[in-house]
């Protein structure tokens, strides 16, 4: 395709963004998915262009107000930019139909760049929020969590995040891991905390790579990786992953067990748990297997107080993964909040009765805010006085911790939150 090309696509990729309420990289994925003609290099181009918009959303959209102009896909990529450094008559230019491009910009659309041509991006009038592209709402949540280090944390929250693997023990070693990638002209590094991390500072295409076929590496950030390591579990125990989606935690816990024991991956969701079928089969896991949690199902009550560890990856605001959904910021409610805090706590509840005496509970979620963690946990444990705070025994690095807050500035992983729970004997 053609510069001008990608940004025809571009901006019909936004406007599909714009208008639905999914999230972008589902309409993104959709998008590519039915343009089979778009080549991966181009893929990358649109969607650079397109992020970087979902990146600066609030900013362009203070710059757009201040103007008086509309919030159309085709401003927003123009502005953006015009604040990259490019100038009014070179994004005109880029506006040139062509046989493919957009059609060219009109005189009000030139007059928003030739008026904003000489500021940049921030401005000191600007809302904080604004500044730190989050809801108005979520402020004071976050400032109450981060205090000083606030302004730090949301700018590490708004860069791109890095790819992470976790090396499959089942099948390799990290060193060999290494080695394959390599082979694959595939720059890796281990990770700080997760012993089975490696990281590839740039967004590359590993799935279609020998060493993920085969099964050596899945894809997983060491946040989520020091999760499944919190857990503990060890071979020949008996594990529940109450809220597997996919997989993606049942697959570590499992190398983390050698194979040995007992693994359920559960879900409400049987589309994400058949989407795990190929994930399982892949990696070489054979202690698994797959439960649908249905209205009135019998087996919660057939398995009360059976296992040694129960693993809630809550469903939360995901507020620790904005880095690699940024348009999610905008997305999220107050009432979406309040509305999860709900359902994490009814899921704490029903998953509690599998612990048996002595066992542990992990709650887990990709959250930032203390609603969705420490909040639930206290209350959960009021609920439930037989749940007592146990210390971090895992990663090393960590150890000591009563529970595990993770976030991009400070770890360089996504924003995570587990807390490890213990039944009286």
């Amino acid at each position: 395709m053609t510069p001008a090309g990608q940004l025809a696509a571009a901006i019909d990729l936004l406007g599909l963004i714009e208008a639905d309420s999914r999230p972008a990289d589902a309409v993104a994925n959709h998008f590519f998915r039915t343009r089979r003609f778009i080549g991966g290099g181009d893929r990358r181009a649109i969607s650079s262009l397109v992020w970087g918009v979902l990146r600066t959303r609030r900013h362009l959209g203070w710059w757009l107000d201040y103007c008086r102009a509309p919030h159309t896909p085709r401003l927003l990529l123009a502005l953006q930019a015009l604040f990259s450094g490019q100038t009014p008559n070179k994004i005109a230019t880029a506006f040139l139909s062509g046989r493919y491009g957009p059609t060219p910009l009109e005189a009000a659309e030139m007059t928003v760049l030739e008026k904003l041509s000489t500021r940049t991006l921030e401005h000191p009038d600007m809302p904080e929020a604004v500044k730190f592209e989050i809801p108005d709402w979520i402020l004071p949540k976050l400032r109450a969590q981060y205090g000083s280090a606030l302004a730090a944390e949301m700018q590490a929250m708004n860069e791109p995040a890095p790819l992470d693997l976790r090396v499959n023990l089942l099948k390799t070693d990290r060193e060999s891991a290494l080695r394959a990638l390599a082979a694959e002209r595939l720059t890796a590094e281990p990770t700080a905390y997760s012993p089975w991390g490696l990281r590839l500072r740039n967004r590359q295409t590993i799935t279609t790579g020998k060493a993920f076929q085969e099964g050596l590496v899945e894809i997983q950030d060491e946040g989520s990786q020091l999760i499944a390591l919190a857990l503990d579990a060890q071979p020949g125990m008996r594990v529940a992953d109450f809220c597997a989606g996919a997989g993606g935690k049942t697959l570590a816990i499992a190398m983390g067990m050698g194979n040995k024991g007992h693994i359920v991956a559960c879900d409400v969701s049987e589309p994400r748990l058949e989407g795990a079928i190929k994930r399982l089969r892949r990696a070489g896991v054979h202690n698994a297997e797959r439960h649908l949690l249905e209205p009135g199902d019998k087996w919660l009550k057939r398995q009360e107080k059976k296992f040694d560890r129960v693993l809630v990856d809550a469903p939360c605001t995901g507020t620790g993964t904005w880095r690699r959904n940024p348009d999610a910021r905008l997305r999220l409610t107050e009432q979406d909040l309040a509305e999860l805090a709900v359902k994490q706590a009814e899921i704490l509840d029903r998953a509690q009765k599998l612990v048996k005496p002595g066992g542990k509970l992990v709650y887990a979620t990709c959250s930032v805010l203390q609603d969705e963690n420490e909040a639930q946990t206290e209350a959960f444990m009021a609920r439930h006085p037989d749940f007592t705070p146990l210390p971090l025994e895992a990663p090393e690095a960590l150890r000591g911790s009563l529970n595990l807050r993770l976030s991009p500035a400070q770890h360089g992983t996504d924003g995570f939150f587990a807390a490890v729970m213990v039944r009286a004997r």
